[in-house]
């Protein structure tokens, strides 16, 4: 379980406000599914806008994700009873479905679709669910751990940033024309505990 007071910046003021309220961080049920979608489907909406052209098959490409059934862990945040977050975690050795439908092997574990909930931003529930991700990552024996992101989703870029995270060109993707996906990796270190 994570605290809110995990929260930086502006989130910190929002958390004292809101009365600290912790954020509780387990593996998803079957029963989950129809708040992870919604959840999800509510953070990425505001890119929409930003890609008028592309943003359905973006939204279709969530969906599909978000229901298949790839091996991953699947974890949700929860404040107060209500999910307010969500993560995939995929294991190294995964196979993936590229944007364009080819199979894609990860050599290492991969962070997908990491959403928070619009009015949970700022309460320390993306950096929660992303020390789960590490943390998981780290047990399973991993060195490191990757993800890709886009610069629309600046916030997302500086929390992972903030947490050790540097680009990884050579992880970049372009699933179509004019559109670049940024790859970033984190070095784990062991812990002893």
């Amino acid at each position: 379980m994570y605290a809110v007071s995990e929260a930086r910046g502006r989130g910190v003021a929002r958390a004292l406000r809101e009365g600290l309220t912790a954020v509780h961080v387990r593996g998803a049920r079957p029963a989950d599914r129809a708040a992870i979608e919604a959840v999800t489907l509510a953070a990425y909406q505001e890119y929409a806008a930003q890609m008028p052209e592309h943003w359905e098959a973006y939204r279709q490409n969530i969906v599909g994700t978000l229901g298949s059934v790839e091996p991953r862990d699947q974890l949700v945040a929860e404040r107060e009873g209500k999910i307010v977050g969500c993560v995939l975690l995929h294991a190294a050795g995964s196979r993936l479905t590229g944007p364009r439908g080819q199979s894609i092997r990860l050599s290492l574990p991969e962070v997908r679709l990491l959403a928070v909930a619009p009015e949970a931003r700022g309460l320390g529930v993306g950096r929660a669910l992303m020390h789960e991700c590490i943390h998981r990552a780290r047990q399973s024996g991993a060195h490191a751990l990757t993800l890709h992101t886009t610069d629309m989703m600046r916030v997302a870029m500086r929390l992972y940033e903030g947490m050790g995270f540097v680009r990884s060109p050579e992880l970049d993707l372009s699933p179509l024309p004019g559109v670049s996906i940024k790859g970033f990796r984190l070095e784990l270190v062991r812990t002893s505990t």
